[in-house]
């Protein structure tokens, strides 16, 4: 009977614990009220994402997506009435960036992030700011022109991302015997390939567009091959805060339909961009701007 007892009031405590841990993840989180509390606002920016996210020669964070990212602070303040909102940039990497949003140590990451179905049970999407496909780039000699090439070659992609697991599935499902390797952020992947050791590396056309300009003679360097799957970007924030979203949204579709984010493009796309002043020459698909005269939120699959 004692045993019974003991028993049933172990269970009790287990239901106990368990519900209340459930209740307080349920709560919606407001990180809107902890910025206007500590007027303060966290950014997650990338080192290396050419051109939307990365380090200048003078290691200022730069770049397409970091210019959307000052405009969503100007909608910030103004929303919370605090023209004197302090930014922290926090820089983030594949491997971290969605736990850094998670726990609360970046309130919104705007850089090079794929928003798909899978991403997004774990944090929120703002509406898509970027469209891509996922593409090789190589050197013009390589005789590398399409994925079905890459028969016994070696390939380097970047470690926890979308483009790492798509390489991996079909170099299982078309048995074409290549080999991957992996580096921590795309200038690594790039250098896996100008030093020998790789040869073509897969990304998102645009970041690979960008890893070209990094190189002394970008012409001798091409980006190539039917595109294996069309992504969006977009801005991470947490799951359910909402109020935040919704201003974060705000910010990016002011821009979209007035035709402001093209002039954003045209700096970062089609002029000549830090460290080099090389010109990416990639001016908005008419993908892209169709993306921005009817703007959503919907992941890529």
């Amino acid at each position: 009977m004692a045993q019974r007892g003991w028993a049933a009031l172990c269970r009790f405590f287990v239901v106990l614990v368990l519900g209340s841990a459930g209740a307080a993840h349920s709560q919606d989180i407001d990180t809107l009220k902890r910025i206007a509390d500590t007027g303060t606002v966290r950014l997650g920016h990338r080192e290396s994402s050419i051109p939307f996210s990365y380090y200048d020669e003078k290691r200022n964070a730069v770049g397409f997506s970091h210019d959307l990212m000052l405009k969503i602070v100007d909608a910030l303040k103004s929303n919370l009435g605090l023209p004197g909102l302090t930014i922290k940039l926090v820089p983030v990497t594949p491997q971290n960036r969605m736990a850094l949003v998670q726990n609360g140590s970046v309130d919104i990451e705007c850089a090079s992030t794929t928003h798909n179905r899978e991403r997004a049970r774990q944090v929120a999407f703002s509406t898509s700011f970027f469209q891509i496909g996922t593409r090789l780039l190589t050197h013009r000699a390589s005789g590398i022109h399409d994925f079905p090439d890459l028969a016994g070659k070696r390939v380097a992609v970047t470690s926890a991302t979308t483009s790492e697991r798509l390489l991996r599935t079909y170099n299982e499902r078309s048995a074409k015997g290549f080999r991957i390797l992996v580096g921590k952020d795309h200038g690594e992947s790039f250098e896996l390939v100008t030093s020998g050791r790789a040869d073509a590396f897969m990304m998102d056309d645009a970041l690979l567009y960008g890893e070209r300009a990094k190189v002394a003679n970008p012409q001798d360097w091409d980006v190539v091959g039917t595109p294996m799957s069309s992504e969006v970007y977009g801005c991470m924030m947490r799951l359910k805060d909402h109020q935040l979203k919704q201003i974060v949204d705000g910010a990016l579709i002011k821009m979209m339909t007035s035709g402001e984010i093209l002039k954003v493009h045209q700096k970062w796309f089609q002029k000549p961009i830090p460290p080099r002043g090389l010109n990416l020459a990639w001016p908005a698909s008419p993908e892209l701007r169709a993306l921005y005269e009817h703007p959503d939120d919907q992941p890529s699959e």
